[in-house]
């Protein structure tokens, strides 16, 4: 019952590497948008859950729909007001998400001050083995799994993921051919936003929620995205298996800074080794 126990560790670390970061890939590898802000839509999805469930709005759909919804429609302003202007100048891209992440932090903190807020966990919690576990860390995974497949299907399976993928990969081409590059890029953003927003309730009941909560998940987000190279599926996939590995073997042997240092040095290594990321050197033919 202990390996029972490590094994699901192991797949809930992967899971929060993997959600936390798929967002933020979705807009870095389809866009190449350096977004700064990543962590607050993270902090809005979160303060959009408890929100609206306060307000007596039933937890799963505050959670699937209305969250999502939010932080979308917020990354759909946030693209057509200032990220279009800035395509192709990363410089400016960076400084321009760092403002909007810092105008986020000081909105949240004077709405809703510096008071942690959340919901309450549900489903309660298992035996296995010696070990209590928590049912909701179940249900992570499975919110993760699903999520990453329904993107691959949406990217690779259907019209809207062709054409948003050749846009990105050929705008000239995609305009020759009648395509609204413009369009296609303010609903990428939006998607990323989306799921970033959704992501950010899914942890809300885990962490709960301050204007600052979106530092805790950012910088490891940025570097399993970053590691894992351009493919935002797949290179976020293997950088999150790679590094919440290590992480978790960090964590249990040693303590939580152990596996945070340790995974900071994989990251070190693995971009040493491999400057454009994991699916910049293999898997250059997945998305």
């Amino acid at each position: 019952m202990e390996l029972a126990s490590i094994a699901l560790h192991l797949t809930y670390a992967i899971a929060l590497l993997v959600l936390t970061s798929m967002g933020l890939a979705v807009i870095y590898g389809m866009m190449r948008v350096i977004n700064f802000a990543h962590g607050e839509f993270l902090m809005v999805g979160g303060y959009s859950l408890v929100l609206a469930h306060e307000a007596g709005v039933p937890l799963w759909i505050a959670m699937f729909i209305v969250a999502p919804l939010v932080v979308g429609a917020l990354g759909l302003v946030i693209e057509r007001v200032v990220i279009r202007h800035l395509y192709g100048r990363i410089l400016d891209t960076i400084l321009a998400t760092w403002g909007i992440s810092l105008l986020l932090i000081g909105l949240a903190s004077t709405l809703f001050g510096h008071q942690q807020r959340g919901v309450a966990p549900p489903f309660g919690s298992f035996q296995l083995g010696a070990y209590r576990e928590s049912y909701y860390s179940v249900f992570v995974i499975g919110v993760t799994l699903l999520l990453t497949v329904a993107i691959f299907v949406l990217l690779r399976r259907t019209r809207w993921g062709l054409t948003a993928r050749g846009t990105m990969q050929n705008p000239r081409m995609a305009e020759a051919l009648r395509v609204n590059t413009r369009a296609v890029y303010a609903w990428t953003f939006a998607a990323g936003a989306a799921i970033s927003g959704l992501a950010g309730a899914v942890l809300a009941p885990l962490a709960g929620v301050v204007p600052t909560v979106g530092l805790v998940y950012v910088t490891n987000a940025f570097i399993t995205v970053i590691s894992g190279g351009a493919n935002a599926i797949t290179g976020t996939l293997l950088a999150a298996t790679l590094f919440g590995t290590i992480s978790e073997i960090g964590t249990r042997y040693g303590s939580p800074v152990i596996g945070l240092v340790a995974l900071l040095l994989a990251a070190v290594v693995v971009l040493r080794l491999m400057p454009a990321g994991i699916t910049g050197r293999i898997f250059r033919r997945s998305i």
